[in-house]
């Protein structure tokens, strides 16, 4: 097998030509971010890819940038000239100010925190927390609001904008739908449970349904058990603290979602960051963590974890598992992989990362996803061995302090998952596994051919556009609700502040039309 720290970010590096010599004997060669395993009559020749994989991240020219700085360079001008103009009462002071009474006290928060909020968003603020009054399908129904002082407040009209197409949901599979043929079982279940249980998952909020969803999620991922949670940000958040602590060591993907890097802080674990998907970067840390040991005391390690995702929600790039794999295995560390948005969404039967690259589910020691997102209802899973299932139900402070999931939500997993299996006698499941493939490809091709530069993965639904300039972000979002399109716009501090981006969410529900539209 290849050395995997040789297929890098974009580039191959080799510091002399036998390197070279011995990754081509072994079949693994790389052009243009695509990694391809040689093929020796159709059989794939000793490669850690079963499948080429392709992912874009093209630089911007140099021009954007200086204009994108330019941007926010103008925007702090005029917002300091703003915040003047405040000071000595010439301009309407609409941000909460503290009382005369309170003058003496210790200020809550500095008044320069709140600069950013105060003249830049707040410029663009109309783009976002705009509320829908429909099921967020497809498309949409949004409630019309105007604002009389440039967004500081808003008021609403009264009026629906009818039939906006949804490109901002993470409706992967197209299960948020109110078909009442879909959700005959889920009426029953509220019927038969109601809706809240009003107690934890350790007291007197264990139900049937949690031991049934379990027990399918498990049969879904090929494990041997699984656990649920009531919320998908809390599954990360809660249970990392649990699993790792003093004197462990977290290695975790620059780019990884908030609810990872909360759960690693609050763990009290030692936390090292690697480039995204960089695997030199990944080689270096284990290799320094097992040299060197804990800072100080030079003990070893109690334990290794590397947390990373399945596809990465801002980047639409998809984790290069099999190599993560073979490091793990080679340094004996854990892995956390959080399929929040890879579950559903990639595979050919939709079961997430791991069977997108055709390898085996006991490869990665805790498998994370939420329902939140491909399962059109909300909680999260933690699954894996027997034991770590058993430990967590014990130690987990979500099991121990949280609310368990609702009856309704549960049977909407049972309902989504089991048409994926097939277990509901139709292959609908896996024809939406198909279209959400077809979709992905069809629109990102398309995107591609029109010139815009987009990141990551051809088979990620996640599709990033880059704007760059901060004029653009609220610009370009209130173009497309001119035209009937919902779509999320991200700026700085969700992204770097020279890469903000319109995101686009590809469900299976959308119909080719609507894609063409958009």
């Amino acid at each position: 097998m290849a050395n995997p720290s040789a297929v890098c970010n974009g580039h191959l590096h080799h510091h002399h030509h036998q390197k070279q010599n011995n990754l081509l004997k072994s079949g693994i060669y790389k052009k243009n971010g695509i990694i391809k395993g040689m093929k020796k009559n159709g059989i794939s020749n000793g490669t850690l890819y079963k499948k080429t994989f392709i992912e874009h991240f093209e630089q911007a020219p140099m021009y954007v940038a200086v204009l994108t700085f330019l941007g926010f360079g103008v925007g702090t001008i005029f917002g300091y000239l703003r915040d003047f103009m405040r000071a000595w009462g010439l301009e309407k002071r609409n941000v909460a100010a503290e009382r005369e009474q309170q003058k003496d006290f210790v200020p809550l928060y500095q008044d320069f925190e709140n600069f950013y909020t105060r003249n830049l968003y707040m410029r663009i603020r109309d783009n976002w927390n705009r509320p829908i009054c429909s099921v967020p399908g497809p498309q949409f129904d949004l409630m019309e609001r105007v604002t009389d002082d440039y967004n500081w407040t808003f008021r609403f009209t009264g009026r629906t904008i009818k039939n906006v197409i949804n490109m901002g949901s993470y409706n992967y599979l197209g299960f948020a739908e109110t078909d009442v043929n879909a959700l005959k079982t889920v009426t029953i279940e509220l019927q038969k449970y109601g809706t809240g249980i009003c107690s934890t998952r350790q007291e007197m909020g264990t139900l049937d349904k949690h031991v049934e969803l379990e027990k399918l999620v498990a049969k879904f991922l090929d494990v041997e058990d699984a656990m649920v949670f009531g919320m998908g940000f809390a599954t990360n958040s809660m249970n990392i603290p649990a699993l790792v602590g003093k004197g462990c060591l977290i290695l975790s993907d620059e780019l990884n979602h908030t609810s990872l890097v909360l759960g690693a802080r609050l763990s009290g674990a030692t936390i090292r960051i690697f480039k995204h998907n960089n695997m030199q970067s990944l080689e270096k840390l284990l290799r320094d963590a097992i040299i060197y040991g804990q800072p100080r005391s030079r003990r070893a390690w109690r334990k290794i974890i590397i947390l990373v995702e399945g596809i990465y929600s801002m980047e639409g790039s998809i984790v290069r598992l099999p190599e993560i794999v073979s490091l793990k295995k080679k340094y004996k560390a854990y892995l956390y992989l959080d399929e929040a948005h890879s579950i559903g969404a990639v595979g050919a039967t939709g079961r997430g990362v791991v069977e997108y690259f055709g390898m085996s589910p006991d490869d990665v020691d805790v498998l994370m996803g939420t329902f939140t997102k491909s399962f059109g209802a909300a909680g999260g899973y933690i699954a894996g061995k027997k034991d770590l299932v058993d430990f967590l139900r014990t130690h987990s402070h979500s099991a121990v302090y949280a609310t368990s999931m609702c009856p309704p939500v549960a049977e909407q997993i049972i309902r989504a998952m089991k048409c994926l299996m097939g277990l509901d006698g139709t292959t609908q499941g896996l024809q939406r596994v198909r279209q959400l493939g077809k979709n992905t490809r069809y629109f990102r091709r398309r995107l591609h051919e029109m010139g815009f530069i987009i990141y990551g993965n051809d088979d990620s639904p996640v599709v990033p556009l880059l704007l760059y300039m901060p004029g653009k972000i609220g610009a370009f979002a209130r173009r497309m609700l001119e035209k009937n399109i919902g779509v999320v716009v991200v700026g700085f501090p969700a992204t770097p502040i020279t890469e903000s981006r319109a995101r686009f969410c590809v469900s299976a529900a959308h119909t080719r039309e609507m894609l063409d539209t958009v």
